[in-house]
């Protein structure tokens, strides 16, 4: 197992990454935005239950595969852009009722949880990040790595949802007064759309 220095190490690298805001921050800071405090820490666990996917990835070598593989990248990295593009596409289109102004559209839990996961999941360079990261801080000597992987693994869940627990209610927070306006919400709409495009650029846009 690591020893603390190097857990240490860790934590403070690891702190250093998760505060800048990055697509998952801003995934869910959208959500906390546009449905509320609980919409946005649902999506918090979601994301990170996507997390544990990728963790358990580099721990047995998948990860190592889909980053030596460009044909097995390219099929998940647009999986994951079609995905963002639809999510945008829906809020571009969606079109609220005067009436429906002072409601909150609400979906349920067990939608939230799972967009979040599938957003964090098909997202490859989260994959290669985990293949790329942890095992800088593993020790060969101390024990079998993949188990090392899992403990610092664990340690950057811990910390990532902490970290993007604060972004979603700092944002739901700042959001209150905004939601309540028929006009603000289709603009929160719109903003959302515009995010959810974003993303899916930033990820064709980066190499593979």
């Amino acid at each position: 197992m690591p020893d603390l220095s190097t857990i240490a190490l860790f934590c403070a690298a690891t702190l250093a990454l998760l505060v800048v805001p990055g697509p998952a921050v801003i995934f869910i800071v959208t959500r906390s935005v546009s449905q509320g405090r609980a919409a946005g820490l649902v999506s918090v666990l979601g994301v990170h239950l996507g997390s544990i996917v990728h963790i358990a990835a580099a721990a047995l070598g998948i990860s190592a595969l889909l980053a030596a593989s460009a044909t097995a990248y390219t099929v998940v990295k647009y999986v994951g852009v079609a995905y963002l593009v639809w999510l945008g596409v829906r809020k571009l289109l969606h079109k609220g009722h005067d009436e429906e102004a002072v409601e909150v559209q609400v979906h349920s839990k067990q939608r939230m949880l799972w967009e979040g996961f599938v957003v964090n999941v098909l997202n490859p360079k989260t994959a290669i990040f985990f293949l790329a990261f942890l095992p800088q801080f593993t020790d060969p000597n101390a024990g079998p790595v993949g188990p090392q992987i899992i403990v610092l693994g664990l340690l950057w869940l811990a910390l990532g949802m902490a970290s993007d627990g604060a972004y979603a209610l700092l944002s739901s927070a700042m959001a209150g007064r905004v939601r309540r306006s028929a006009r603000a919400r289709r603009r929160l709409d719109v903003g959302s759309g515009l995010v959810y495009l974003g993303l899916a650029a930033w990820l064709t846009a980066e190499k593979a």
